[in-house]
C-alpha cells in the first residue's frame, strides 16, 4: 500500500524546494554579517524558532520519556550544537559552494559511524562509497594546492558534529515518535547554545534578527518539505537532486556576493553526491531483493 501511495514526481519537487530552503538558509546567514559572533548568531536562530515546540510540548509529556532517553537527548542536543556553532563560524570564512560541498560528508560519517557503532558492517559497496566521497572532499580543499582556511575544518566538524547528532536521531526515533525527536532537538539545541552565545554577545541590530528569524523560517520549512518527499518517493529518487543545492549555492554566492565560482568545488560535490546516491540506489535494491526473496518471489 505505501508504495502505491507514493508519487515519485512529488518526491523531487518536495526535494527541489528543500534544496531551495536550504540554499536560502546559508545565503540568509551570509546576509547577515560577521558582526554577531557564530556563537550567539546559532542561538538566535534557534531561538527565533522556538515557537515550533508549542505543538510538540505535548506530544513530548505525554512520551513520558525515560532517564536513558533524556541522556540520548542531551548527548544528541550537544553534539548538534557544536555542528551548528561550526557550520555557522564557516558561513564566515569560506564560499557558499564550500560550505554546501563539504556538508554532503555528512551521510558519509553517518555511514561510518553506523558500521562501527550499530555493527552494520562495512561492505565493499559502503566502502567505495566512502573512498570516493573523501576524494570529491580532497578535490574540493586541495591540500598542499592552496591555503586550507579555517572554515574548512570548521565544515569537516560540522558533519562529524552533525552525523553523531543523526546516529543518535537513529536510536531514539524507534522508541518515540518524530514530533518528539525534533521537539527535543529544538530545546537542547536552544539550551545548549545559551551559554556560548552569552559569553560572546552582542546586542544584535533589528535588521540583524530580522535575518535569523528568516533563516529559523527556512531552517524549519526545509525540514518540513525533506520530510514530505522522503514520505512521498525513495531515497534512491530523492538523493541526486541533493546536487542542485550546490548549482544554486555556487550561482548564488556568484551573483548576490561576487564569490567566484571554483569548478573544483563543483566537481568534488558532483564526486560526493554521486556515490551517495549510487550507494542509495544500490541498497534499495538490495532490500527489494531480500524481501523478494523472503516472499519465496524469484527476481
Amino acid at each position: 500500500m505505501a508504495e502505491r501511495e507514493q508519487n515519485p514526481l512529488r518526491g523531487v519537487l518536495w526535494m527541489v524546494a528543500t534544496g531551495a530552503c536550504f540554499v536560502a538558509l546559508t545565503a540568509t546567514v551570509k546576509a547577515a554579517g560577521t558582526r554577531v559572533p557564530a556563537a550567539e548568531s546559532a542561538f538566535l536562530r534557534y531561538a527565533l524558532a522556538l515557537p515550533i515546540l508549542i505543538p510538540a510540548a505535548g506530544a513530548i509529556l505525554r512520551a513520558h520519556l525515560t532517564r536513558r532517553q533524556l541522556t540520548l537527548f542531551a548527548l544528541r542536543g550537544l553534539a548538534h550544537t557544536g555542528g551548528v556553532i561550526l557550520w555557522f563560524y564557516a558561513m564566515t570564512r569560506i564560499a557558499i559552494a564550500e560550505v554546501t560541498a563539504l556538508n554532503y560528508l555528512n551521510p558519509v560519517y553517518v555511514s561510518l559511524g553506523a558500521a562501527f557503532l550499530f555493527r552494520e558492517g562495512l561492505p565493499l559497496r559502503r566502502l567505495l562509497t566512502v573512498i570516493a566521497a573523501f576524494t570529491g572532499a580532497l578535490i574540493i580543499l586541495r591540500p598542499g594546492l592552496r591555503e586550507i582556511d579555517p572554515g574548512h575544518v570548521a565544515m569537516l566538524g560540522t558533519a562529524l558534529c552533525l552525523a553523531a547528532s543523526y546516529l543518535i536521531a537513529k536510536v531514539v526515533s524507534d522508541e518515540v515518535s518524530a514530533t518528539v525527536v525534533v521537539g527535543m532537538l529544538q530545546a537542547t539545541v536552544t539550551v545548549g547554545l545559551l551559554p556560548f552565545a552569552l559569553a560572546v554577545w552582542v546586542t544584535p541590530t533589528l535588521g540583524e534578527l530580522g535575518f535569523y528569524a528568516l533563516a529559523a523560517l527556512f531552517a524549519t520549512l526545509g525540514h518540513t518539505f525533506m520530510t514530505f518527499a522522503f514520505a512521498s518517493a525513495p531515497l534512491t529518487v530523492t538523493q541526486p537532486v541533493t546536487f542542485l543545492q550546490l548549482v544554486w549555492a555556487a550561482t548564488l554566492g556568484a551573483v548576490a556576493f561576487g564569490e567566484p565560482v571554483d569548478g573544483w568545488v563543483v566537481l568534488g560535490g558532483l564526486i560526493i553526491v554521486a556515490a551517495i546516491s549510487l550507494l542509495t540506489w544500490r541498497e534499495a535494491r538490495l532490500r527489494r531483493r531480500e524481501r523478494l526473496l523472503a516472499a519465496g518471489v524469484g527476481v
